[in-house]
C-alpha cells in the first residue's frame, strides 16, 4: 500500500463485464484496500481461485488477471465487500495520527458506499410518505401467497387466485381500460402452456391437441414441434405461429399433419414438415367452409393441401382461401382439389399467390390438380415449378367445371405440359398464362370445352373459341409432331401437323375418337421414300370418310376435320410419284395405297389381286392398273373373295393393256379399259 492514504471517489463498488472467450485482463474502477477485498464471480457463482488482483490501494482502482480467458459468454462480476468492523484503536494519550485516521475515515466510507449500493435496489417507502407497518405477514401466513398491499398500503399475504383476480395492467391510449392480469394472459394461449416442449424431439401431439380442446385461439411459439398424428383444428378456432420458426414436423408422411373438419377455421404464419397431406380440409364434422389458410409453407409432403369433398353432400367444401401458401417438394401433388366419396366438389374456393416448387425432386402428379371441382374455383397468379417427372403443371380434372386461372405460371422440363385439360372438363377459363415448360402450352382432351386469352405467353399462344376479324399474321407457326416408327401409333391432339415416316416398316396412325375432337383440323404427311404404306385409321371409330386412308408415297398427305362425330377428308394430294412398281410373277396383292399400279409379268405369268370390294379401303376408291413388259405372259386381274371386274377376272396380254376400276362397296366396276 502506498503511503499516501485512498481517495475515495463517488464510483459505485461493482461492475460487470462478459466474456468474449479470449480477454484475461478485466479493470474495476473503485479502490480496495486489499485483494481480498475484491470478489470475483462467473454468472453469480464464487470464484475463489484462477486469477490475480492488482492495484489493491490505489484511488483509481486496478484490474483482474485470470490464468486463462472465461468462456464466451459468461458474466463476469468485479465487487468490493469489506467486513464491517473496526480494525484500528486510538489509544488515550497517544499519537492522534493523520494517515491512521484518514484510512479508517476512507474504511467508513467505502462501507457506507457498500450498504448504498445494496439498500439502493429495495423497495421502500417515498420521502413524501408517512412509514406504515413494514414487517412481512409471519411465514405461515405467507406460505404459497403472493405479496399483496392492503386499504392502507401495508404488506399482506394474498391468495395466487386473488392475485391474479387483481386489476394490474392499462394498455394506453385514450379510451383504455383496466383488466386484470388473468385476462390480459387469456388473451394469447400457447401451446406450451399445456407441456409442449418444441424441442425438435419430445411429442407434442398431445399438448398441442389439448391446447385447441381447451381454447379456440392458440399460438405455437419459435420452436420444432414433432407431432405422431394428425392435429385437428376444428369449428371457428384458430391456430397461429410466429413465421418460418413455428415448425409442425411429423414423424413421416403416414398421416396427415393438419386436418380440418369443420367452418371458419384459421390457421396462418408456420411450417409444416413431411405428412401424407400438409393441410386437409374435408367436411366431417360440419360443413367445411370459409377455412382461411395463410402464411404457411409445407415441405416434403405426399400432397400440400387437400380439398376434399368427402360423403355427405350436405357437409360440402366450398369458399375457403389460400394466400401465400407454398409447398416444397412434394410426392404427389401440390394442391390437390378431389372427392373421396358421395359428398360434392369442392366449389368456389380461392387460391391466391399459391406455389409449389419441386426444387428437382420426382412429383408423380401435378403443381395444382383439380380432379373435382365447380363453380370458379379460382388459381389468381399461382405457380407450378415441377421436376418432368410430373403429369402436367396445372390439370384440370374430368371432374371439374368452371375452373378459373389468372395469370399463372408453369415451369417444367421434359415435355410437361404447361396446362393440361382432361377429358370431361368443361367451361374452364385461362388467361395469360405464362408457360416455361418446354410441353404444350395448353394440351387440350377437353374437345376445346375451354376458353383461353394470351394463354402461353410470350411465345405459345393458343386461343380457343375467339372470333378474329382482319388478323394480319407475319409468321405462323404450327404445333407440329415428327413421328419415325413403325407398328401402331396412337395420335392425341396436342399436335395438329404430323410429319409421320414408315422407312423402319408399314405404320398404323390412329386418329383419336372424332367425339371428343370437335373442329379439330389435322395433317398427316408421308416424309420418307421407302414403299411402306402408312395406314390411316380411327381409335374406335371408322376412320377419314368412313374408311381407312393410307399414303403410299413420299409427300403423300392428307389433311382432315372433325365435326364431333366422324373426321372428314378436306384436302390430299395425287402428288407424282403416287404410283407402284412391280415385277414378279404368281400373286401380287394389290393394296390400295396408292392409285396407279405399273406391273411387269416379264418373270412368269402375273395374278394382279384387288381386295374385296366391300373392304373398308376399297370403297370409292379408283385403282388403274397396266402391264409394261413385252413378254407374252398374262396379267389377270382378280378379286379376292370376289367375282372380279365387271364380274370377271380381266386379263392383261399386252404391253402398255390398261384397266382402270372402282368399288362401290358391292362390286368392282371397270370404267376404262385399253
Amino acid at each position: 500500500m502506498t503511503t499516501e492514504h485512498i481517495k475515495m471517489p463517488a464510483v459505485a463498488p461493482l461492475v460487470r463485464y462478459v466474456a468474449n472467450g479470449t480477454q484475461t485482463v478485466f479493470d474495476y474502477p473503485f479502490p480496495v484496500f486489499s485483494g481480498g477485498d475484491l470478489k470475483v464471480y462467473f454468472d453469480g457463482a464464487s470464484q475463489t481461485s484462477g486469477f490475480d488482483v492488482s492495484g489493491a490501494g490505489e484511488t483509481s482502482g486496478g484490474s483482474v488477471t485470470f490464468d486463462s480467458a472465461p468462456a464466451s459468454g459468461i458474466v463476469i462480476t468485479l465487487k468490493r465487500i469489506l467486513p464491517l468492523e473496526r480494525v484500528t484503536d486510538f489509544l488515550e494519550g497517544g499519537d492522534f495520527s493523520a494517515a491512521a485516521i484518514n484510512n479508517e475515515l476512507d474504511y467508513l466510507t467505502a462501507s457506507l458506499q457498500q450498504l448504498d449500493r445494496s439498500l439502493s435496489p429495495m423497495l421502500r417507502y417515498g420521502d413524501h410518505e408517512t412509514p406504515g407497518n413494514v414487517e412481512m405477514p409471519d411465514r405461515s401466513l405467507r406460505a404459497n401467497k403472493a405479496l399483496g398491499f392492503d386499504g392502507n398500503g401495508d404488506p399482506v399475504a394474498v391468495s395466487l387466485e386473488g392475485a391474479m383476480a387483481a386489476p394490474d395492467f392499462t394498455a394506453s391510449g385514450t379510451g383504455a381500460v383496466t383488466r386484470t392480469s388473468h385476462d390480459k394472459f387469456s388473451d394469447s394461449i400457447s401451446v406450451k402452456d399445456f407441456g409442449a416442449a418444441g424441442d425438435g424431439l419430445s411429442d407434442d401431439t398431445l399438448a398441442i391437441q389439448k391446447a385447441l380442446t381447451a381454447y379456440d385461439s392458440v399460438y405455437l411459439p419459435e420452436g420444432t414441434y414433432f407431432i405422431t398424428g394428425p392435429i385437428t383444428v376444428g369449428e371457428r378456432q384458430s391456430l397461429t405461429g410466429a413465421g418460418s420458426t413455428s415448425v409442425l414436423k411429423c414423424q413421416d408422411n403416414s398421416f396427415n399433419a393438419i386436418e380440418v373438419p369443420a367452418d371458419y377455421a384459421r390457421i396462418s404464419n408456420l411450417r409444416i414438415e413431411n405428412g401424407d397431406v400438409g393441410i386437409k380440409l374435408f367436411g366431417r364434422d360440419r360443413p367445411c367452409v370459409q377455412v382461411s389458410v395463410s402464411g404457411v409453407t409445407i415441405v416434403t409432403p405426399n400432397t400440400g393441401v387437400q380439398l376434399d369433398g368427402y360423403t355427405d353432400v350436405n357437409k360440402p367444401c366450398y369458399w375457403n382461401s389460400f394466400i401465400n401458401v407454398l409447398v416444397e417438394r412434394p410426392a404427389v401433388n401440390g394442391f390437390h382439389l378431389t372427392k373421396s366419396g358421395a359428398g360434392d366438389t369442392p366449389n368456389a374456393n380461392k387460391f391466391y399467390n399459391c406455389r409449389v416448387y419441386s426444387l428437382g425432386a420426382d412429383i408423380t402428379g401435378a403443381g395444382f390438380y383439380v380432379e373435382h371441382g365447380s363453380f370458379n374455383n379460382s388459381l389468381i397468379d399461382c405457380e407450378a415449378n415441377v421436376k418432368g417427372t410430373a403429369q402436367g403443371c396445372f390439370i384440370i380434372g374430368a371432374g371439374s367445371n368452371k375452373t378459373l386461372l389468372i395469370n399463372p405460371y408453369a415451369e417444367s422440363d421434359n415435355l410437361v405440359p404447361n396446362v393440361k385439360l382432361e377429358s370431361g372438363s368443361v367451361e374452364t377459363a385461362v388467361y395469360n398464362l405464362l408457360s416455361a415448360s418446354d410441353g404444350a402450352a395448353i394440351w387440350d382432351l377437353s374437345g376445346g370445352a375451354y376458353t383461353a386469352f394470351n394463354a402461353g405467353y410470350p411465345d405459345k399462344n393458343h386461343l380457343q373459341k375467339t372470333s378474329v376479324v382482319d388478323m394480319n399474321a407475319t409468321l405462323q407457326r404450327y404445333d407440329t409432331e415428327f413421328i419415325d416408327t413403325s407398328g401402331t401409333v396412337t395420335l392425341d391432339l396436342s399436335h395438329s401437323v404430323h410429319l409421320v415416316s414408315s422407312f423402319g416398316g408399314a405404320l398404323t396412325v390412329e386418329l383419336p375418337a372424332a367425339s371428343g375432337a370437335a373442329g379439330v383440323m389435322m395433317v398427316i404427311k408421308k416424309t420418307d421414300s421407302s414403299g411402306n404404306v402408312i395406314t390411316i385409321n380411327e381409335d374406335g371409330g371408322s376412320g377419314p370418310d368412313g374408311k381407312s386412308y393410307y399414303l403410299g408415297a413420299e409427300n403423300d398427305f392428307v389433311q382432315m376435320i372433325s365435326n364431333g362425330a366422324e373426321w372428314f377428308v378436306i384436302s390430299s394430294n395425287r402428288a407424282p410419284g403416287n404410283t407402284r412398281f412391280f415385277d414378279g410373277s404368281g400373286v401380287y396383292d394389290i393394296d390400295m395405297a396408292v392409285d396407279t399400279y405399273l406391273l411387269s409379268s416379264f418373270g412368269g405369268a402375273l395374278e394382279a389381286r384387288l381386295p374385296p370390294a366391300n373392304a373398308s379401303e376399297a370403297i370409292g376408291r379408283t385403282i388403274t392398273i397396266k402391264k409394261t413388259d413385252t413378254s407374252a405372259n398374262v396379267i389377270t386381274v382378280s378379286e379376292q373373295g370376289g367375282s372380279g371386274p365387271d364380274g370377271f377376272n380381266q386379263p392383261l396380254n399386252a404391253q402398255y393393256k390398261a384397266i382402270t376400276v372402282v368399288s362401290n362397296g358391292g362390286q368392282w366396276y371397270i370404267i376404262s379399259k385399253f
